[in-house]
């Protein structure tokens, strides 16, 4: 992985583009910009991009020999220690190109993943991220350390110099990773029966979940901080915001939420991140509502929304209501229209504009018939009182000539109610 902490790597940025490959997985110049700032992120500096345009990858170099030459020769004249591709490379393509470029290789796969080991502070995180990149290291074992390769055994029958161990040195720690995975497995699956048991108070709570997902860089960090007053630090690169951050939301005076803030989505995710961030991305199948955050002033930003859009139904959470909040809306370009619909909201997170209209928004979506009550109870009926302290939100209770209560309470129970109801309140 980059060792990014100790010294700026110098970089070539390279990518194919292929009409053979699928939908998003060739490169092109925004896919390319977009790594650039993955290297940023990293702690990399971008020397240069190159482009190469093929009918089909090469098997063996995936860019051609040709390319692969004009490459090498760049990284000499720059002085360009990493190559990174925007491609993902298979184990041994990346074995390949390394000896024949004679410098560190890198695939999007690989880069994005160090990003995540640098960025996870929680022990959630740093479980899942060493999941990821277990994964990821498992098939290219042979090419990082060639010299493990060779059969040891005590027949007699083999090549001179290959008479060692029954087991090979490289067999040994394909044996200790498989079951570092699992282990890892396992403490992922004790963490998901943790938030399992957290999820089911709050549903014998009553609280809805709102779960705000988006792609990386589109503000959801600071969207919370505005909404909640949450603190979590929020700059302006990639992947700033990895483990995930719950919030009490008071949205009105009839609904409090969970809200939660999301790792940030991107084009090419490695499979593997997708599979280890379950524990934490499983937060979406759980939710009531989605905040489906969008950059309104990226020019890519519906590409950038599909992307999310894709994703989530990947994670299997098409069908849950979601709410589209077009962010920096105070950064777009004059003349740019900005979307309209019933489910569509404008807001600038960093300025705080929009933020009445999106609770707005979101108490209309979880409106379950909640409503403030003012009750007249006889006191022969106090155990309705008990039932109102355990199913509704009581606000105040008077004693005179008989108990006065005003609270907010859920339709189930209006029904048994209304003969002491005094007065309802509209819907707040």
């Amino acid at each position: 992985m980059l060792e990014t902490e100790k010294a700026r790597n110098k970089v070539i940025l390279v990518g194919l583009s292929s009409p053979v490959l699928k939908r998003g997985e060739s490169a092109d110049e925004s896919s390319l910009e977009e790594l650039a700032a993955l290297v940023e992120t990293a702690g990399g500096e971008t020397l240069g991009i190159v482009l190469q345009q093929r009918e089909k990858p090469d098997p063996r170099t995936f860019i051609g020999e040709g390319k692969v030459a004009e490459v090498q020769l760049y990284c000499e004249n720059v002085q360009a220690d990493m190559v990174i591709f925007d491609n993902d490379l298979s184990p041994s393509q990346q074995r390949v190109l390394t000896d024949l470029l004679g410098v560190q290789v890198l695939d999007r796969c690989g880069l994005i993943l160090d990003i995540f080991a640098q960025r996870a502070k929680t022990k959630e995180g740093r479980l899942q991220v060493e999941l990821a990149q277990y994964q990821y290291i498992l098939p290219r074992l042979t090419g990082m350390w060639t010299h493990l390769e060779r059969q040891g055994g005590t027949s007699g029958k083999g090549a001179i110099g290959s008479k060692g161990p029954g087991e090979t040195q490289l067999e040994t720690d394909r044996r200790l990773i498989h079951k570092k995975i699992d282990k890892l497995r396992s403490d992922l699956q004790e963490v998901r029966r943790i938030r399992g048991t957290q999820r089911e108070r709050r549903r014998k709570n009553e609280i809805p979940v709102v779960a705000i997902v988006g792609y990386t860089n589109a503000g959801k960090s600071t969207l919370l901080n505005q909404l909640t007053d949450a603190q979590i630090p929020a700059n302006n690169r990639l992947f700033d915001t990895l483990d995930t951050t719950s919030r009490l939301l008071t949205v009105s005076d009839t609904l409090d939420v969970v809200i939660s803030d999301t790792v940030g989505f991107i084009r090419k995710l490695p499979h593997q991140l997708v599979e280890a961030f379950k524990a934490t991305l499983e937060e979406l199948e759980y939710a009531d509502l989605l905040l489906h955050v969008v950059d309104i002033s990226n020019p890519e930003w519906q590409q950038q929304m599909q992307v999310v859009e894709d994703l989530v139904v990947e994670l299997g959470t098409a069908d849950l209501p979601r709410i589209q909040v077009f962010n920096k809306c105070d950064a777009l370009p004059a003349g740019e229209i900005m979307p309209h619909g019933d489910d569509i909201v404008a807001v600038s997170a960093k300025t705080g504009a929009g933020m009445d209209r999106l609770l707005e928004l979101i108490d209309r979506k979880l409106d379950k018939g909640v409503r403030r009550v003012k009750l007249s109870l006889p006191f022969d009926k106090g155990g309705l009182l008990d039932l109102l302290y355990r199913e509704a939100k009581v606000e105040s209770v008077e004693y005179a000539e008989a108990i006065e209560v005003t609270a907010v309470a859920p339709p189930r129970i209006l029904g048994q109610l209304q003969p002491y109801l005094h007065q309802e309140e509209p819907q707040v």
